[in-house]
């Protein structure tokens, strides 16, 4: 799970590393991803992890538009940019939210017969959901790739340097919207994939975004704002320390041990463990 926590962190820190802007609307395209897992399933009987390609693709577009025709225009505020920007995507949470309540209804849902849904494999001794262990394995390939891509690819270089000043890459070239637009697409993207698997184990319901977001934002700002490798060591030690927290405290408390280790981190290291900020 921390491994996934992790996926759904690193699009947070992907947008923010690249423009200073939290989306607090990432956990409404968590359950957006759920749901198309969802309905691709119902419809077409195509199981979450063979949709989760497509998923991924249809995020991608949806991040990209999202800020094509909503961010952009509210980075351009003269005043309070910042509040401005925090409104627009929490205004932005809330409307995906209750179209979710009024289309799909406030019921929960689930897919019962996925490929791994209820499975289990024994290592060790150790009883394993294969749905999470397989989540878990998608996560490795796709920071694997995140990170070949922002530093073997052109376009990589292109984030990087936008990241550092996106005044002097257009005296090279480079559209800066262009390459913004991108950066919401993938971060989109990266929590559409984890969307996409988490939908074969966990329910499906309109709130279902807003609590993996908090953890999201926590492990943002526990491995560094802006930092992709601290967001997958973040989602990491996240997952360790609820899963050891629910051995010491009742599992309804498992939530305790994340936001104690968090702020024993804001009080000796504000900039998180692997930020620069």
């Amino acid at each position: 799970m921390g491994l996934l926590y992790g996926l759904i962190a690193v699009g947070l820190a992907l947008i923010f590393g690249l423009m200073d802007v939290t989306n607090f609307a990432h956990g409404e395209f968590l359950m957006i991803a759920m749901y198309l897992s969802f309905f691709l399933f119902a419809f077409f009987a195509i199981d979450p992890l063979l949709s989760a390609p497509l998923v991924a693709a249809a995020l991608f577009v949806f991040g990209a538009v999202v800020y094509l025709l909503i961010v952009r225009f509210a980075m351009r505020a003269k005043a309070n940019a910042g509040m401005v920007q925090i409104f627009t995507t929490f205004g932005l949470a809330i409307v995906m939210r209750g179209l979710a309540q009024f289309f799909f209804t406030p019921d929960y849902r689930s897919i019962p017969q996925s490929w791994l849904g209820g499975k289990t494999i024994s290592i060790a001794g150790l009883f394993l959901p294969e749905p999470q262990l397989v989540g878990a394995l998608v996560s490795i390939f796709a920071f694997a790739g995140l990170y070949f891509f922002i530093h073997r690819t052109d376009f990589g270089r292109a984030l990087e340097a936008t990241r550092e000043d996106p005044g002097a890459v257009a005296l090279v070239g480079i559209d800066k919207n262009r390459v913004f637009a991108f950066g919401w697409g993938l971060g989109a993207a990266l929590v559409g994939l984890a969307g996409a698997i988490m939908a074969s184990f966990f329910y499906i319901y309109p709130d279902v975004g807003a609590s993996f977001a908090l953890i999201a934002y926590v492990t943002v700002a526990l491995g560094g704002f802006g930092s992709v490798f601290g967001a997958f060591a973040g989602g990491i030690i996240v997952g360790l320390v609820e899963a050891t927290t629910a051995l010491v405290l009742p599992p309804s408390l498992k939530s305790v041990g994340i936001y104690a280790v968090y702020l024993l981190v804001v009080f000796i290291r504000p900039r998180g463990l692997f930020g620069s900020i």
